[in-house]
């Protein structure tokens, strides 16, 4: 019998086992076994640079990172195995947590899964990705690749508007990509694009190909007009994705609550779910903010919660 199993890895996941590590609650962590649908260690895997985490004024990498956090959390006495939640049972007192043939029976969770952002699937954005490629304008924007360069932002929406936006302080230019004649941003959002004079729009376009090499990375993308068929290349230095994330959620469907992309809905000011002892944490709940910091932020509170909830039981 575990007091608290935590669900997922990275900054969210860590921070929730130091905590509860701390609070002598002996955490299971069930990180994940690697696999094309979960990187263990989260997001914070495929970035190469992180510049914006309180405490490395020089930066650090975010697997590093990942590690150190992962090492703190066992420190306090979290325990980490490599193992893949496949099915839940939170009917049951205790839950019931399933990794293929073997099961865990626990007091609470806390979910930790993340969220996965959405590429065109083109073979280029796996190329270069950190190396011009990215899904994240707040987290990677400000990189000296990216400044006084033109950039590309792919996407149509309030998130894609946000992201050029945001790029207008940094790159020379910003292109956002839409493959329609108008944009599913809010108005406002959308006009503010518009009147900006670093942003050009290219409007009935899609990114065909990203263009680059291995010593410069991403250096220009090959669009097509979906209305005439013809081509044309724009030289760039950066290729931001912004067509939306995916929590991984999958696991919870009709189990939890969640809105209508998948995120896990927690209570107003709180990590819990609909569900009394399973709380949730970090980018899974969270398409708002998603940075490593606030999901480290998320999953101290999903700790504290679980500690208070475990006393009001008297476990």
């Amino acid at each position: 019998m575990e007091n608290v199993i935590i669900i997922g890895s990275g900054p969210a996941a860590y921070t929730a086992a130091l905590y509860t590590g701390r609070a002598n609650l002996a955490p299971l962590v069930l990180e994940g076994e690697l696999s094309a649908e979960i990187l263990p260690g989260g997001q914070l895997m495929t970035t190469t640079e992180v510049e914006n985490y309180p405490g490395f004024p020089d930066g650090i990498t975010g697997p590093e990172l990942v590690a150190r956090m992962k090492q703190q959390a066992e420190k306090f006495g979290a325990r980490m195995v490599s193992k893949t939640a496949t099915k839940v049972d939170f009917g049951t007192c205790p839950f019931i947590i399933h990794c293929d043939a073997e099961k865990f029976e626990t007091k609470a969770v806390i979910i930790a899964t993340g969220a996965n952002a959405k590429y065109l699937g083109l073979e280029s954005e796996t190329r270069f990705m950190n190396r011009g490629v990215s899904a994240c304008a707040t987290c990677d924007g400000a990189l000296p690749r990216f400044r006084n360069k033109p950039v590309v932002v792919v996407g149509g929406g309030d998130t894609a508007m946000e992201e050029a936006l945001f790029l207008t302080n940094f790159a020379s230019r910003v292109h956002v990509v839409h493959r329609r004649d108008k944009f599913r941003a809010s108005r406002i959002m959308a006009d503010r694009v518009l009147a900006n004079p670093k942003i050009s729009v290219e409007w009935n376009s899609v990114v065909e190909e990203i263009l680059g090499n291995d010593k410069e990375g991403v250096t220009a993308v090959r669009l097509r007009d979906v209305v005439t068929g013809s081509t044309r290349e724009i030289s760039c230095s950066g290729y931001f994705a912004a067509i939306g994330h995916k929590p991984n959620t999958d696991l919870f469907r009709g189990v939890l609550e969640m809105d209508e992309t998948g995120y896990l809905i927690t209570q107003s000011g709180s990590s819990k779910t609909n569900i009394e002892g399973v709380f949730a944490a970090g980018d899974v709940q969270d398409k708002v903010y998603r940075q490593a910091i606030t999901a480290a932020g998320s999953g101290c509170m999903a700790a504290i919660d679980c500690v208070r909830w475990l006393e009001s039981q008297e476990h």
